[in-house]
């Protein structure tokens, strides 16, 4: 019998700042019912001193103060996984072990393949445990990005404004073990589609490009491709039957509710009301965090997990289907259960509340940001942090337990914790 594995512990933090995506939209004479089909309400925004690191830090400082001194000791691997890398060599899995305080008996590595990068980390650490070389050893896997764009010119705002509204900012961490209170993996149970294609890209630190009918073409071809993989990997496994609940790489809800109609018409050639009917019932609840925070590339589909987990109300083990989609392009269906203690165990992060507490920016304090030069870019040398460029989004407590960027000198960023 193959030992159990999956998640343990998971957390999801979103950041200090949020932006209305309504109020945006409005403000760059967007087409109304294309905002509709976003099927979003706010995006996070990273401010100047926050950056991938800060992030992950904070997503995964709650799940290792909940742990004893000798759970802690048993994390030998540390994985993040993101395409908003802050050096060609030195992988953000180094800042997280110092600034948590881990073990020095660690692999640490950096994952990266667009989207897919979270799901790509999470199987890495599945079969680390699996594997019973280390028994009782667990993986911390971070997801972590950023969209940050520069408002240069008119040009410049027309070009991505369709993309703005959804791209968003946030972490999820994860500690993956034998003992999967949150999700226990259908070990062996998965379907990948991948083929080579420039749908989206990240040709430079601050710059995104690519083609958005082209991107929205290879993700359904991969939700098929993958889910047919699957389908003929695991005996029985029947898409509509199996999955009391799925969970989708979610660039914005509207491309979910594409995939899902191209999945359903495709397979059972299914009517619209059918359609509707299951997705608001399978797939709703995984939107209800996403829609709060964006995009958050590697780590969409786990948000889109935390968010079905809270929300969808389980009360008894159910099966959920998960859908990662990497532009370039990779793509993976795996499935795991889920249950009662999972919502209890994820209910008691607080992920929801701790949305509510970050700061609401008016429209001219997020464009005071995307114009100016305070965010610490790619490859920078030395850099001073203002700390109160948005005075309101401070964290006021200084309860010691929010890691921000404080400096950097020669290359190397320095953190505190306020």
């Amino acid at each position: 019998m193959t030992r159990p594995v999956g998640i343990e512990a998971m957390n999801v933090f979103g950041g200090v700042a949020f932006l209305d995506v309504r109020e945006l939209c409005d403000h760059r004479g967007l087409d109304m019912p294309r905002f509709e089909n976003l099927l979003m309400q706010e995006k996070s925004v990273a401010l100047p001193y926050e950056d991938p690191v800060t992030f992950a830090v904070n997503a995964a400082k709650p799940l290792l103060d909940a742990m004893t001194p000798a759970e802690r000791t048993r994390i030998e691997m540390v994985v993040t996984c993101t395409e908003s890398g802050i050096d060609f060599g030195k992988s953000l899995s180094t800042y997280l072990h110092r600034y948590l305080d881990l073990p020095s008996n660690c692999r640490l590595f950096e994952i990266k393949q667009a989207c897919y990068s979270g799901a790509a980390g999470l199987q890495m650490a599945a079969n680390f445990v699996l594997s019973g070389t280390s028994p009782g050893g667990k993986v911390l896997v971070v997801t972590t990005d950023i969209s940050r764009f520069a408002l240069a010119d008119a040009g410049a705002v027309e070009e991505w404004a369709y993309s703005e509204p959804s791209s968003g900012a946030g972490a999820v961490a994860m500690v993956i073990s034998d003992t999967p209170h949150i999700l226990a993996l259908d070990a062996g149970a998965y379907g990948n589609h991948a083929f080579e294609v420039m749908d989206t890209c990240r040709p430079g630190p601050d710059t995104e490009a690519g083609d958005a009918d082209l991107s929205l073409m290879a993700y359904l071809d991969c939700a098929a491709g993958a889910v047919g993989d699957y389908l003929r990997r695991v005996e029985g496994a029947d898409f509509r039957e199996s999955f009391s609940q799925l969970c989708f790489h979610t660039p914005f809800g509207g491309m979910v509710k594409g995939a899902h109609r191209h999945l359903m018409r495709k397979l059972y050639k299914a009517k619209p009301d059918e359609i509707a009917g299951d997705f608001e019932v399978r797939l709703g609840p995984s939107l209800s965090y996403g829609k709060r925070v964006g995009n958050t590339a590697g780590g969409s589909v786990f948000v889109a997990l935390a968010g079905t987990i809270d929300t969808a109300g389980i009360d008894a083990p159910v099966r959920i289907g998960l859908f990662s989609y990497g532009s370039g392009c990779c793509s993976e269906f795996f499935s795991g259960v889920a249950g009662p203690e999972s919502a209890a165990r994820l209910g008691g992060m607080g992920i929801s509340a701790e949305f509510d507490k970050r700061y609401r920016l008016s429209i001219a304090e997020y464009e005071r940001l995307l114009a100016g030069d305070a965010v610490v870019r790619f490859g920078t040398k030395d850099a001073e942090l203002d700390h109160q460029i948005i005075p309101g989004a401070w964290p006021a407590d200084g309860a010691g337990t929010r890691l921000v960027l404080d400096k950097v000198v020669g290359y190397h960023r320095h953190y505190i914790w306020v």
